[in-house]
């Protein structure tokens, strides 16, 4: 693989053990697994993110899924969540397939590229806030290394939302003061970047029908529009 910035920086975050708590629980649950995946090698270390060096769209989730990302060693990748996630990107014509369930299933993103706040899996998918503080840098370091061509990012979820907002400031795009609330469907404009909220692929909120697909595909779909990817 090519040494680009973006690959060093995804090799480093690979490596991290900045977080006692997540390093334990994600190196526990690679060893117990999930009778499911008994004969999986788990990845069981910090996920980096997903997609090409010169995405004009971003996605930004919460943390890996202990026995998804933390499994499988791709963001989104080999959970139901995912599974909402690219069938949308698929529908929209931002990926390739519709399916993630390994890191050599042959996807491919267009244009896309997806990452989170927090790059292990916690536990009760909570991260503290001094784990998401903690992280923060790496993605400070991913957005500035993406800035030559982001024009517009996808949040899920109130978490994210949180953490990306003074990662954005951090990495030089200017953020309202006050800061602006999470909602489905709000958009701020952060000078040269649109920034989308949208509730998180969780299973709680798409199984209750919080979010359903055509809103994913709503909010993508501008998104992707907004970036000059349709």
């Amino acid at each position: 693989m090519q040494h680009t910035p973006l690959v060093d920086l995804d090799a480093r975050v690979s490596d991290c053990r900045a977080c006692p708590r997540l390093v334990a629980w994600r190196e526990d649950v690679a060893r117990t697994k999930r009778a499911a995946f008994a004969d999986w090698t788990y990845w069981g270390r910090p996920v980096p993110g997903f997609g090409p060096p010169d995405a004009r769209l971003l996605v930004i989730g919460l943390a890996p899924a202990a026995h998804g990302g933390n499994r499988t060693g791709r963001m989104f990748t080999g959970d139901r969540s995912g599974d909402v996630l690219y069938q949308a990107l698929y529908d929209v014509g931002l990926a390739s397939q519709p399916t993630a369930v390994s890191v050599d299933d042959g996807l491919e993103l267009y244009g896309v590229r997806i990452t989170s706040p927090v790059h292990c899996a916690p536990p009760d998918n909570k991260p503290t806030p001094a784990e998401r503080d903690t992280c923060r840098p790496w993605l400070v370091e991913e957005l500035a290394l993406l800035r030559p061509t982001l024009r517009a990012a996808v949040v899920l979820g109130a978490f994210g939302w949180q953490a990306a907002l003074p990662a954005f400031a951090a990495a030089g795009w200017t953020v309202p003061r006050p800061r602006p609330r999470f909602a489905h469907g709000t958009r701020v404009d952060l000078g040269g970047l649109d920034l989308f909220g949208c509730f998180h692929v969780s299973q709680r909120n798409t199984f209750t029908g919080l979010l359903t697909p055509e809103m994913l595909r709503d909010v993508l779909r501008t998104a992707a529009e907004t970036a000059g990817l349709r």
